[in-house]
């Protein structure tokens, strides 16, 4: 009769929490976490220093809905990978990541540390960026993830589920071209379906866009 090994009794499992944006990701990740505080776990909460949507709380994840949790701000460094580890101490149980996709690549050998140590990781992001494309690193944690909860937000303009993330500049769609990064709300975005999702051409003003299928979308860029 085969036996659990000591490691796999100690190893810690990766969640992922993805979708579009106003899916509830950032408030799916803060119930985990607090339920895991209820059941007497000691909880730390990560947020990447570069989301400074609400300045009245830099130090919180906040949702969209307005609810804040405490959290520590790291930079996207080897000083702030490091500082994870080192925050992640031995009697913390979970780890809270919000906003994962703004990490780089570093960040995956981070998050394997802290599950070879034991530790549930929680990590919510963007399954995809403005452009209808994987958004960093999220992928690959989906793919080793034990579990994954991809979350649909309702489309504005036809009330269909939302899987898309629609930035808009002046009202206008954003080119292909544009910056991946650029933080903002919903003066910047919003969640689209499928269908009501479109993006302009490289190079072009946002008032000549495209509602085509990704993979048309891409042959335009070879």
């Amino acid at each position: 009769m085969s036996t659990v090994s000591e490691k796999a009794k100690t190893m810690g499992r990766l969640e992922v929490v993805c979708g579009s944006m106003f899916s509830g990701k950032t408030e799916e990740l803060m119930r985990r976490l607090r339920r895991a505080e209820y059941a007497k776990q000691r909880v730390l909460t990560i947020k990447h220093h570069i989301d400074k949507r609400y300045n009245q709380v830099p130090t919180c994840i906040v949702s969209h809905e307005g609810r804040e949790r405490f959290a520590f701000v790291v930079s996207d460094s080897v000083t702030g990978f490091d500082k994870i580890l080192e925050l992640a101490h031995s009697s913390v149980d979970v780890v809270g990541i919000d906003e994962v996709q703004f990490f780089s690549q570093p960040m995956l050998q981070v998050i394997s540390k802290l599950i070879d140590d034991g530790k549930r990781v929680i990590v919510a992001g963007l399954d995809l960026d403005f452009r209808g494309e994987p958004f960093g690193i999220i992928s690959a944690l989906m793919a080793t993830a034990d579990d994954v909860l991809k979350l649909k937000a309702i489309c504005v303009q036809c009330g269909a589920d939302a899987h898309h993330t629609q930035r808009l500049i002046d009202g206008k769609p954003a080119a292909y071209d544009d910056p991946v990064i650029l933080v903002g709300a919903a003066e910047l975005y919003e969640a689209r379906c499928r269908a009501c999702f479109t993006l302009a051409k490289p190079g072009s003003s946002s008032k000549q866009s495209l509602n085509v299928p990704r993979a048309k979308t891409k042959e335009l860029q070879l």
